[in-house]
């Protein structure tokens, strides 16, 4: 039996990924953390990561927390050596290998996710393929108005493999005389992102490319959050394997 501590369990991602574990047979809820109240009789309820891991005996910790806090989080696992399950975004890469190098020489291991759907992290791999043959790319990306940060981890994690994958770099983003820079998107990687925040949506994600004469489009649509729980799942049966900080579920899925 697995023992978890949810982190941001009051959340929706919190909520979904509760009811995920609890329909798991081979995993057992020992105990979350969130500030907001939230009263429940079967586990413990903390508001503060600390405190849990020094009360609760857990084998990996769940954070679907906030971009400002999971940086913190994550150094509190490492402190307690307890494993992380990470699909909280807006960690840095210097940040990643910071706590990377700080992990050195311990059985420690945090894997962050940007996306824990299937399908997108497909989508992501058959981009980084489809690269090769196509440099000029762009990415739309389209979230709830609730979402904090922009781009999303997932369009940053695509912009990165596609950049890794080319075999020839693209031409550049190019500015007509009277289309302001801001109009073209973020530029990640040499890859334009743009940002969409409107109601209504989940977790939405396109990758355009062009060539003369044509065109490729690959889309992933979340059209609820329980797509991603097999993907968390996973990572909780799995994350005793990994060792320091392991960045995307592709590395899982697919060893």
């Amino acid at each position: 039996m697995i023992r978890v501590l949810i982190n941001g369990i009051a959340g929706k991602m919190g909520q979904e990924v509760l009811r995920a574990v609890e329909s798991a047979a081979d995993i057992k809820l020992e105990a979350a953390v969130d500030l907001k109240p939230l009263q429940r009789s079967d586990f413990p309820v903390y508001q503060d990561l600390n405190q849990a891991l020094l009360q609760e005996r857990v084998d990996a910790v769940i954070d679907f927390t906030r971009p400002d806090a999971v940086l913190a989080n994550i150094e509190t696992c490492l402190q307690h050596r307890v494993p992380a399950v990470v699909g909280t975004t807006g960690l840095t890469a210097e940040e990643l290998e910071d706590i990377d190098k700080r992990a050195e020489g311990t059985d420690w291991g945090v894997l962050v996710a940007p996306n824990f759907a299937i399908g997108a992290v497909l989508m992501m791999r058959f981009a980084a393929e489809a690269a090769r043959f196509f440099p000029e790319a762009e990415i739309l990306e389209f979230h709830h108005q609730q979402k904090l940060d922009a781009p999303s981890g997932t369009a940053l994690r695509t912009a990165s493999m596609i950049a890794k994958a080319r075999t020839e770099q693209p031409e550049g983003l190019r500015i007509g005389r009277d289309v302001s820079a801001e109009a073209r998107g973020c530029l990640a990687d040499d890859v334009p992102i743009h940002s969409i925040r409107l109601p209504g949506y989940v977790a939405h994600q396109e990758v355009q490319f062009g060539l003369p004469g044509q065109t490729l489009t690959i889309r992933h649509d979340s059209t609820h959050r329980e797509s991603f729980m097999p993907g968390v799942l996973l990572a909780i049966r799995r994350i005793g394997e990994v060792q320091g900080v392991v960045v995307g579920l592709e590395h899982l899925l697919f060893s």
